[in-house]
């Protein structure tokens, strides 16, 4: 199987504007970064001097840990691993662990290791705009502490304004951030050149030796910094979900072109600031230019750490259309936001709830080294879930030889595992926060899974072959009425419950009645000329299979449209009803099921998913809902 298939990508002009927008949706995370990264790795509690030993050994951890984990692990490999042009921990798993009939069992450690991967990133989306946005306005304090007081309440603000502005859609805001994003890069490399000319031996740091003697020197505590340098690569994750709303070759062309050169020579410029003057380590990245532009950097900073939180929240939302149509969450509201990206989308709920989060984090917490110690942990426990599907899909599905799968992920994991051990030390201090988080999503996701399955054996024993339902009715046909019934169901061989309860209380059939199944493919994307199965079983009686890709739209009416006059179906919209089962779950305590007080979580999900009709296109006022009960 070949490494990738997204193809080519886009070109030109529109290539010009992907990267545009990219470089403002893909890389506000990381981008903003040098705002408190190198600050955290001296911060008090490691007891470590500024001095240029120790700085030239955090800036070499950091040069290498920006080659080797975006650079090198996300930007050449991890990219390669698109579930046809999607991106993300799920889209990973997914290609991991393909759903097909008996070998789910088996590979359930990696679909399970898949899940908490992405619950994880949830925890991340809502810790990373409040540090964000919280850092930035942080720099009023260096100008004077009369807006100490006020940092948290502007904050607040600033986050409810990103969360407003989120329905407008990813490209639209990322034509709005991706200029401001670009200058913010600019003017972190023009700061930085203006340190690094006053102090070049800062650029010895790029030499690996300076990282080695660091931990030399500093023994447990220059390997527990390692939980600090890992805030600069913390927006990996995020761009690899976000591959989905622009493609990977926009992704990779920002970075390289702009995004590292940025960076490094803000990082190294900021080095070269404590070599100079180790009193500004308070907050080296606002003491890097003249005092006269500290306030024309917290403006910029303000809005670069907005556009910051852009990458987690677009990410969070393809998080969750994915866990929806993978059947691990149930039904909420999409909206897609533009004509050209399919990828590109906006959920309500996820948004006000991630809104919500941060704003809680900003007040509990009340300032970015606070919330610093919150961050991390879950973004590292992802990246190791990565590494080892990245080692599996290397090994299965690209074929690679052993030594090459296993020598690559090795060295990854080993990268990842040394920043893993060192945040795990920051949970008593806030990062049992995304874990907590982490951990009920999982649950969630575990429970609908299993919930859903559970009521499909449930539904299962008591079905009817559809062949075997035609075959009886036929020997005793009721009335048949002029149009066309639609029944919807998931077993395409079964027969519908609210076709039985139809027939059984209104005595009649239409002429013609087609049970449809909608079935959602372990891949992003299904072409339409594979998207329909049409099976005439005669007598007026018709099976109908659409297929879709997780991550398609889908819309049953245009479909039905498109199949209307083929095989005799008349499909006009007035003369076509669609009927639809909609269950009333009960809860049992008998044993046979999930736990009691699981099943109970289960009934609530269900019962407060959004309705399948819009879900699935359908026309509200041509559809039917017949309630059954159902005992789990």
């Amino acid at each position: 199987m070949e490494q990738g298939s997204s193809g080519e990508g886009p070109s030109g002009k529109r290539l010009a504007v992907l990267s545009l927008a990219a470089l403002g949706v893909v890389y506000g995370d990381i981008g903003t970064s040098p705002l408190y990264a190198l600050r955290e790795s001296f911060h008090e509690s490691y007891s470590m001097p500024v001095e240029p030993t120790n700085v030239l050994g955090v800036l070499s951890l950091i040069f290498w840990s920006l080659i080797l984990v975006i650079s090198i692990k996300y930007l050449v490999f991890v990219l390669r691993a698109d579930n046809r042009g999607e991106g993300g921990i799920l889209a990973l798993a997914s290609l991991v662990t393909p759903m097909e009939e008996g070998r789910e069992g088996s590979r359930r450690v990696l679909i399970l290791l898949g899940l908490f991967g992405a619950a994880l990133l949830y925890g991340d989306g809502m810790i990373t705009p409040a540090i964000s946005v919280l850092s930035a306005v942080e720099g009023l304090q260096v100008a004077t502490p009369v807006f100490q007081s006020y940092v948290v309440p502007i904050t607040v603000v600033i986050l409810i304004m990103l969360f407003f502005f989120q329905s407008a859609g990813t490209e639209r805001v990322g034509r709005v951030f991706g200029p401001v994003t670009l200058v913010w890069f600019f003017i972190l490399g023009l700061l930085g050149i203006y340190q690094i000319v006053q102090e070049p031996s800062v650029l010895w740091a790029m030499s690996p030796h300076h990282a080695a003697l660091f931990f030399a020197h500093n023994g447990l505590s220059g390997i527990l910094v390692l939980g600090s340098v890992f805030l600069v690569v913390t927006g990996g994750e995020a761009l690899y979900a976000d591959m989905g709303h622009f493609g990977s070759r926009p992704i990779r062309i920002t970075w390289f072109a702009v995004v590292l050169p940025g960076l490094l020579l803000n990082y190294f410029g900021q080095g070269a600031l404590l070599i100079r003057n180790p009193a500004a380590i308070e907050n080296p990245f606002y003491r890097m230019g003249p005092g006269w532009a500290v306030y024309p950097m917290v403006v910029l900073a303000t809005a670069a750490t907005v556009i910051a939180s852009q990458a987690v929240i677009s990410g969070s939302y393809s998080l969750a259309m994915q866990s929806i149509r993978l059947g691990y969450s149930p039904r909420l509201q999409i909206e897609h936001t533009s004509e050209s990206e399919i990828g590109q989308i906006y959920i309500p709920e996820v948004n006000w709830a991630l809104m919500v989060a941060c704003i809680g984090l900003v007040i509990g917490f009340g300032s970015s080294s606070n919330l610093a110690a919150a961050y991390g942990v879950a973004v590292t426990t992802t990246m190791v879930i990565t590494t080892v599907l990245f080692y599996v899909l290397a090994r299965e599905k690209w074929e690679w030889p052993l030594w090459k799968a296993l020598g690559l992920s090795a060295l990854f994991i080993v990268v990842d595992l040394a920043f893993w051990l060192t945040n795990l030390v920051k949970i008593p201090a806030g990062g049992w926060f995304p874990l907590v988080v982490a951990g009920g999503v999982f649950l969630l996701m575990t429970t609908w899974r299993s919930g859903r399955r559970l009521l499909a054996s449930r539904m299962k024993a008591r079905e009817l072959p559809i062949a075997d339902f035609v075959e009886n009715v036929m020997r005793h046909p009721p009335t048949r009425v002029p149009g066309t019934a639609i029944f919807m169901f998931s077993d395409p061989q079964g027969t519908p419950r609210a076709l039985l309860h139809n027939l059984k209380h209104n005595k009649v059939l239409h002429e013609q009645v087609i049970c449809l199944a909608i079935r959602v493919e372990d891949f992003p994307h299904v072409s339409s000329d594979e998207r329909v199965t049409l099976v005439s079983r005669n007598h007026g009686f018709y099976t109908l299979i659409l297929k879709y890709g997780f991550m398609d739209d889908v819309d049953v009416e245009r479909e039905m449209t498109k199949l209307h006059g083929q095989e005799g179906l008349d499909l006009r919209p007035m003369a076509t009803t669609y009927f639809m089962g909609r269950e009333t779950l009960v809860p049992s305590d008998d044993g046979s099921g999930m736990a009691f007080w699981r099943e109970r979580l289960f009934a609530f999900m269900s019962h407060n998913a959004r309705s399948p009709a819009p879900f699935f296109g359908l026309p509200p006022n041509r559809v039917v809902e017949i309630r059954a009960r159902v005992e789990l």
